[in-house]
């Protein structure tokens, strides 16, 4: 890597073999360690962007946390240097076979300084099944933990004292072996970088409208989209691009299914970049709150998981059921002429919660039931304040990890 500012820094790139060595080899070898690690400070600190001039992924701040790994030596001892640029042969697998696996995982600021993380020890466990799939190097996910602390702390100054901003943390892993050959890449990188945020919605909610569309496809059975790969993403840009021509702010994937079981259905899959959530009142007077289930096709995300634990916790107090089943399009647009669509909203990192006014399908459009003026409805509200209380350490939970 060459950095971006201040004295030469590298990360060495150490020499691999042509081919992986068996399982039994591997487990020998080491793992991550944050004993090992080593910081190097950057001499040339950053000025702060102002709080109200911040825009995602654009600022980043002035270090960066980053391990080598290979077949044959297994994970060199984790470094945080001054955030730099890598240096890679142009036959880095990465760059030809889509090696790659990423994490998007925030850090925030309560009101007494501290720094905190959401469910950090979920990102990395979802990131060693990621890297799995792609034949990556798993690695201690505790140790990988303890290693994000440090990094947050080193860069907690660039985390804003108001709520509503945080710190974005992409932990990511790549394929670096220097071959054209299809094959298990004999070295990697595992690096994290970061970037101050600001609120999704700066001025409130802000409700969007989605188009559902089974031209393009996010995933399939049997596929790659439980897991969080780079491979998934650039394929659904196009796709955006064209619903944004016809007004839309995002997609809703559908998948198609023609099966005995499937009856020739559109289902419901995920939202733009997000989960998805239904809300109902059928008319026996029951409330569901409904997700796809994870069956392959629907990344697991780790705002979905949490909401459907506090709905099964806190909701279900309120009389509300929580269920992962399948939905079709069929079913939203009954539910939206009855009445009993109560609202739709999609989850994710970002934003938690994305209220959803209308979707446009087979040249129709479904209300999802919010009224003019507002923007998100009464369930959206509630999960986001839950959500929020919990990341800014408001209420004291597990699910909050203190860095320091």
């Amino acid at each position: 890597m060459a950095p971006t500012s201040g004295p030469a820094a590298r990360i060495i790139h150490y020499a691999a073999p042509a081919t992986p060595p068996d399982e039994s080899s591997l487990s020998a070898l080491p793992d991550l360690n944050t004993k090992t690690l080593t910081t190097q400070k950057n001499p040339f600190p950053k000025p702060l962007v102002p709080p109200a001039e911040l825009v995602f992924g654009r600022s980043f701040t002035d270090h960066m946390l980053a391990a080598e790994w290979t077949s044959s030596e297994g994970w060199f001892p984790p470094r945080i240097t001054p955030y730099q640029n890598l240096s890679l042969d142009p036959a880095t697998s990465t760059l030809h076979y889509a090696f790659c696996a990423f994490e998007g995982m925030k850090a925030y600021k309560d009101r007494q300084g501290h720094t905190r993380m959401f469910r950090p020890d979920k990102n990395m466990q979802r990131l060693n099944k990621s890297v799995a799939r792609i034949a990556l190097p798993q690695f201690d996910a505790d140790q990988a933990v303890e290693l994000l602390k440090r990094f947050v702390r080193l860069e907690e100054r660039f985390i804003p004292d108001s709520k509503g901003y945080s710190l974005y943390l992409r932990p990511t892993m790549i394929g670096t072996q220097r071959s054209l050959g299809v094959g298990p890449p004999a070295s990697a990188l595992f690096y994290t970088i970061a970037c101050p945020v600001g609120p999704y919605y700066p001025s409130g909610f802000k409700a969007v409208s989605l188009s559902a569309d089974t031209a393009a496809v996010r995933a399939w059975p049997g596929g790659v989209g439980q897991y969080k790969l780079g491979a998934n993403y650039a394929p659904g840009i196009v796709p955006q691009m064209q619903a944004a021509t016809e007004g839309y702010h995002q997609i809703l994937w559908l998948f198609r299914d023609d099966s005995p079981e499937g009856k020739g259905e559109d289902y419901v899959t995920e939202v733009g970049t997000m989960n998805l959530f239904v809300a109902f009142q059928h008319a026996d007077g029951r409330k569901e709150l409904v997700t796809p289930p994870l069956d392959g096709t629907i990344l697991e995300g780790i705002v979905r998981e949490s909401i459907v634990e506090l709905a099964h916790e806190r909701l279900a107090k309120e009389g509300w059921q929580m269920n992962e089943r399948r939905i079709t399009m069929r079913e939203l647009a009954e539910a939206s002429k009855d009445g009993s669509l109560l609202e739709v909203f999609g989850s994710g990192t970002a934003a938690v919660v994305a209220p959803v006014r209308k979707i446009a399908w087979k040249g129709s459009v479904i209300d999802c039931n919010l009224p003019p003026g507002e923007e998100a409805g009464e369930l959206a509200k509630k999960i986001t304040g839950w959500f929020n209380a919990i990341s800014y350490g408001d209420e004291d939970h597990p699910w909050s990890v203190l860095c320091d």
